[in-house]
């Protein structure tokens, strides 16, 4: 298996970032340092000062490159993996990275990646560039349980190694087959996702309307053919999934002008590559205008079931007990591990 360096960069502390990197803090040797950056000073201090020494505050991207032997980024759009990278002298590129490894783990679109892929090819041959976007969200950050999608073959030289750094961080890892379809995988996850969120809102809306208990639909969904992640763990409706973003007033999460940027991305290249899409520029249209809703901008990208009028008290109407078939599927699936079954 391959050994971890020593000497690790990481540029990118916001909501995803900092749980990721807290993580790598965790379950690193202790001999290990962290070199950080944030644009944010607040978001560098916080991981400093929780990182038991572990961590070291730079001053620009070009700084962690200079000191790290391999770096990750994870920032929020392709402006931002661009400054990154290929700011002349501040940015990754400016520093003599020689053989280095640069792992990009934001979600942007395919032609920047291949860029940035490029530039790094042309200015440092032996350093190697890779995508690897994530999916799991903010509670996934935070428990290190992120799905990895990789732009790599399952043979590629460092495959081993990306497992183990990327295994820090997450639970299940994906050699996508090569340069940026780690990204293609990631928008067509998001893609899938964005729409199940808009469908799970309004299946709820129809039924609550109709006069059934949510957590009654919901536990028929769980067991039927309508069962997701949406629907088990980022329900739209409040109070269904205490961990998730609705049942704190949307509040963290995956915020909902991201979405909007990726199904974008999606639509983009589902055009780009000649692919007809039926949903496509509707569900776009939603997260579009959610974004620029009072109720509902900066918030978790499921409060599309606000934007669509769903009802958030719905307590007051539905008052009953009701033991949700999720957390029991949970239970029992967590004895049979116990048990070694």
């Amino acid at each position: 298996m391959a050994e971890l360096p020593k000497k690790m960069g990481f540029i990118g502390l916001g909501l995803m970032g900092l749980p990721m990197a807290t993580n790598l803090v965790k379950k690193t040797s202790d001999d290990t340092q962290l070199y950080v950056y944030d644009v944010v000073q607040d978001s560098i201090d916080k991981l400093v000062k929780e990182g038991g020494g572990k961590v070291q505050a730079c001053g620009s991207s070009k700084e962690v490159a200079d000191k790290s032997d391999i770096i990750l980024s994870m920032v929020p759009e392709g402006s931002h993996v661009r400054s990154v990278y290929l700011t002349p002298d501040t940015g990754v590129l400016a520093s003599d990275i020689q053989s280095k490894i640069l792992i990009d783990m934001s979600t942007i679109d395919t032609g920047t990646s291949l860029a940035v892929r490029d530039a790094c090819a042309e200015k440092h041959p032996k350093a190697r560039f890779y995508d690897a976007p994530v999916s799991g969200g903010v509670i996934g950050a935070d428990k290190g349980t992120l799905t990895f999608m990789m732009g790599c073959a399952e043979n590629d030289t460092n495959v081993d190694l990306l497992r183990k750094l990327l295994g820090l961080m997450g639970g299940n890892l994906f050699a996508c087959g090569g340069a940026s379809l780690g990204l293609t995988a990631k928008l067509c996850n998001n893609y899938c996702s964005s729409l199940i969120a808009i469908a799970t809102s309004e299946a709820m809306n129809i039924g609550m309307a109709s006069g059934m208990d949510p957590r009654v639909l919901a536990n028929i969904f769980h067991t039927s053919t309508a069962q997701s992640a949406i629907c088990d763990d980022w329900n739209p409706v409040p109070g269904l999934c205490p961990e998730a973003p609705a049942s704190r007033g949307y509040k963290g999460g995956f915020k909902v002008q991201l979405m909007a940027k990726d199904v974008g991305l999606a639509v983009d290249s589902a055009e780009r590559v000649g692919v007809k899409l039926a949903l496509g520029e509707a569900g776009l249209g939603v997260y579009r205008e959610a974004c620029v809703d009072e109720r509902c901008k900066d918030l978790d990208s499921r409060v599309v079931y606000r934007l669509l009028g769903g009802k958030e008290d719905w307590r007051e109407e539905f008052p009953g007990q009701v033991e949700m078939r999720r957390d029991e599927t949970r239970r029992l699936l967590k004895r049979a591990k116990e048990e070694g079954l």
